[in-house]
């Protein structure tokens, strides 16, 4: 498909409106102050960004709502991936994108989105000033982490990841505890836990479906574990989130 004359079309326009785009070292600086876990920074960022939103950016979209929230998910393609790079273990950084986008596709307003891409900017920072605050993760311990998120549906121990690791199971056990301030079961459980609360919340799959897909041995196992670290059964959860749905609606 050829798009030069609708580009040199487009480009006549954006001189004759005189449209500047937003210079890209600014742009990036501010992803920079992203994945540095500057939280202040991108705090004040975005003020600045709220009160020119548009100025700068494209048009997407002739649909005001729909034009923000392609700009959310540019934005938080971008963001997930520069995070990954700066040491964010990568499936909670895609998949923190995912739910951003998500709560995008679900808004009413155009003003909705610009506040959402507010909030997962600052997710993104804070959780990037803990990691960075907090530990500096190994590249056995970070690998092991990504690991856990791929084989979530398949049965984890700690001995099997020291073993994919390359490292004897007493001094993985140590090392993991230590730079992520839990063990192996309570982290893989936590895990498991965090997936199912974005299932039950994002999908209508059976309980005894989201069990299996996460390794639970039976759906009672799966409610006892989800129970302890939430203070609530699946069932409850869902209802809480569904109905926190319909006040938003």
């Amino acid at each position: 498909m050829n798009t030069n004359k609708e580009l040199n079309y487009r480009m006549y326009l954006q001189r004759e409106e005189e449209f500047i785009r937003t210079d890209i070292k600014s742009e990036f600086s501010r992803y920079d102050d992203i994945k540095n876990g500057n939280v202040k920074k991108v705090k004040e960022n975005f003020k600045e960004i709220k009160a020119n939103y548009y100025k700068g950016k494209g048009v997407l979209s002739d649909n005001p709502l729909r034009n923000n929230i392609y700009h959310l998910v540019v934005s938080a393609g971008i963001i997930a991936r520069v995070c990954v790079d700066a040491g964010l273990p990568h499936d909670e950084s895609y998949t923190l994108s995912d739910i951003y986008i998500r709560k995008a596709d679900n808004a009413k307003t155009p003003e909705e989105v610009i506040d959402l891409i507010g909030e997962l900017q600052l997710d993104y920072a804070t959780r990037m000033n803990n990691l960075k605050k907090t530990n500096t993760i190994s590249r056995y311990v970070s690998e092991s982490i990504d690991y856990i998120y791929d084989h979530l549906h398949e049965p984890l121990t700690m001995e099997l990841l020291a073993k994919n690791a390359g490292l004897n199971p007493s001094y993985f056990s140590k090392l993991f505890s230590k730079e992520t301030g839990t063990t192996v079961k309570e982290y893989i459980a936590k895990a498991k836990v965090n997936t199912a609360k974005n299932i039950l919340a994002d999908s209508d799959f059976a309980l005894s479906d989201i069990a299996l897909s996460l390794g639970f041995s039976s759906q009672s196992a799966f409610t006892s574990v989800f129970k302890k670290y939430t203070g609530t059964t699946p069932h409850k959860y869902k209802n809480s989130v569904n109905y926190k749905n319909i006040l938003n609606s």
